[in-house]
């Protein structure tokens, strides 16, 4: 081996080769050993002859210094770029009617969702003449009843926007027009863009964990440290107040960014998105400011057009709910609309952030990113465990126990993801990504630990050294959950 990469390997305990190399047989290394994980080494040499043995991937131990661990235990890390199958190879082991769009089916399981929130709905209207919502800030129990209905009522309405989710996955029906009528106006009931949001969540699927191109829950790059980095941040709260507390403080509050404040600012501004479009605008077609390379638009060509058509409809309910307010008074409107809605847009955050970002789940760059590799870093988690009798996932549409084939292949229709799932984790177990952390437990991990990447070799990982203990959950606690799998 050249003294440069064995100097190079000792001092940071990790290689991680070009592009080219991957195209190139392998030689012998050494390194010096690390926690759990694996990268490979690759050195150039002559491309070898039909007769010669195809190469073997050598193996070394990944630095995992300062990665805290999640119920997957580094499982992420463990994984070769040059692991992953083909597109083609994922999709021929899901069986076919896993494809198969019904449209008959898929307006049943609205009608579940949408009777289902007109039975909450009507439960509020008859509230208002024994609680009413007018002064709830000045009254704790009006405030905490009109609390509960919120969460209620939201958890059961978010059913409505996964299943206009799939129409703009085009997987709801193979009528354009039934699809494209519902997914409009539900997601215009939500204040959601359609058409805009259409498209950049089908950049999201195609750039799942890229660190440039991704849309939405892209980490900040804090490679080298920078002085106003999130991750100075945390730990001046953590300097100023202590290790428990501030590390619970900076929890809290990017819990309060996430849930309340994220959807919104993704949509008005792309608060997360990938730095590559620029400040990005769901309601207005052009970038805020200038992306880096024109190919880069998030609304290139025809999708202007739609941008502004998606507009229509958001204006129709945003005139609607001004005339309610108008006429009933901002209290009912803030209790039977405005507070749903809030839980409505936390449920969407909780799945997008918690189906992609974990403390030991890494992001990639231009140059390491593949389609299957970022699809295949979702994670499926145990939603269906919320409650005793899994009513949250069924009223979710199992969205969040079956991500992973989802975002895979986000035609497969929700009533047959299960199917699907079964058939990907028994071909490609050791690739398949299932975390038997508990939700509620899952989410505090990331608020705390899920901060800043920094780069090593092919991948960004989440830096949290000397934190690692304070972040992570206890092996011993996720044994049994982990057993019974999804």
């Amino acid at each position: 081996m050249p003294p440069r990469y064995a100097a190079a390997i000792l001092a940071m305990g990790f290689f991680s080769p070009s592009a080219d190399a991957f195209s190139s047989t392998i030689r012998p290394a050494t390194a010096v050993p690390t926690r759990l994980g694996v990268i490979s080494i690759r050195e150039p040499s002559l491309a070898p002859s039909p007769a010669e043995e195809p190469p073997k991937i050598e193996r070394i131990p990944f630095d995992m210094s300062g990665i805290a661990m999640s119920g997957l235990n580094g499982k992420a890390l463990n994984i070769l770029a040059s692991d992953y199958p083909s597109q083609g190879e994922v999709r021929a082991s899901i069986p076919n009617e896993c494809f198969k769009v019904d449209t008959v089916k898929s307006l049943q399981y609205l009608a579940v969702s949408v009777v289902g929130t007109a039975l909450c709905t009507a439960a509020g209207i008859g509230a208002l003449d024994y609680v009413s919502p007018d002064n709830m800030l000045g009254n704790p129990l009006t405030l905490l009843f009109w609390s509960a209905y919120a969460t209620v009522t939201g958890t059961v309405a978010m059913g409505n926007w996964v299943l206009a989710h799939e129409c703009g996955h085009g997987a709801f029906s193979k009528d354009l027009r039934i699809q494209d009528t519902v997914g409009f106006i539900i997601h215009s009931i939500f204040w959601v863009p359609y058409y805009s949001w259409q498209r950049s969540h089908a950049v999201h699927h195609r750039y799942t964990n890229h660190m440039e191109l991704g849309e939405t829950h892209v980490p900040e790059n804090g490679t080298g440290s920078p002085p106003e980095s999130a991750l100075q941040k945390r730990k001046k709260m953590i300097d100023d107040w202590g290790e428990d507390t501030g590390l619970s403080a900076w929890g809290a509050l990017q819990a309060f960014l996430h849930l309340v404040a994220g959807w919104p600012a993704y949509l008005a501004i792309g608060a997360t998105g990938g730095p590559a479009r620029g400040v990005t605008n769901h309601y207005w077609p052009d970038p805020l400011t200038p992306p880096i390379e024109k190919k880069y638009e998030l609304f290139p060509g025809k999708w202007k057009e739609k941008v502004l058509k998606s507009d229509v409809g958001i204006a129709t309910v945003i005139g609607a709910v001004t005339a309610w307010g108008v006429c009933n008074g901002i209290g009912q409107v803030n209790a039977l609309y405005f507070g749903p809605l809030l839980v409505v847009n936390a449920w969407l955050v909780i799945y997008t952030w918690l189906q992609h970002t974990d403390v030991d789940v890494p992001h990639f760059g231009m140059d390491d990113h593949t389609f299957v590799r970022g699809a295949l870093h979702s994670i499926d988690r145990p939603y269906d465990k919320l409650d005793p009798w899994g009513i949250i996932d069924f009223l979710h549409h199992k969205i969040g126990t079956t991500h992973v084939v989802h975002h895979f292949d986000s035609s497969i229709p929700h009533y047959n993801a299960e199917v699907a799932t079964v058939a990907v984790k028994a071909k490609y177990p050791e690739l398949y990504l299932y975390d038997p952390t508990p939700i509620p437990e899952a989410l505090w991990r990331v608020c705390k630990g899920c901060t800043v990447v920094e780069q090593r070799g092919d991948r960004y990982v989440w830096n949290n050294k000397g934190l690692e203990d304070k972040i992570q959950v206890d092996p011993s606690l996720l044994r049994e959950e982990s057993e019974m799998g999804p």
